[in-house]
């Protein structure tokens, strides 16, 4: 049996923030749970990977950040500066893109919503 790992965000005002996340690294919405115009919970489908959000009033209590980075691996060059470009012009950069010693790319972004992102790309 295999076990399948989904990224949970929890966020202020799940509705706009889960499409700031749609507009960096694409993907389609899918709403899950709402009251009225409030979404509660929804998932981003973007690459073969769902990144699921909550809301924190459904969430309840939540720190920022939580203590936990998401990695993601990006498969083009391009793709990932785009996404680093756009995480850290409203977040903060945590460690600026560099040469990993695997033939790669990597750097480190917290974005506007406190979410650590170790973003990475392997050159062929």
């Amino acid at each position: 049996m295999m076990m399948i790992v989904h990224p949970f965000i929890v966020v202020e005002n799940c509705k706009d923030e889960i499409k700031y996340y749609q507009h960096v690294l694409g993907g389609n919405i899918e709403i899950l749970r709402k009251q009225g115009e409030e979404v509660y919970n929804a998932d981003l489908h973007a690459d073969g990977t769902v990144i699921k959000f909550a809301d924190t009033r459904a969430a309840k209590p939540v720190l920022q950040g939580d203590y936990v980075r998401v990695f993601l691996k990006i498969e083009t060059e391009e793709k990932f500066r785009s996404i680093y470009g756009q995480f850290s012009e409203s977040g903060t950069v945590n460690t600026e893109v560099y040469e990993a010693p695997f033939n790669g790319l990597l750097a480190i972004v917290t974005d506007r919503n406190g979410v650590c992102w170790v973003l990475s790309y392997y050159r062929s």
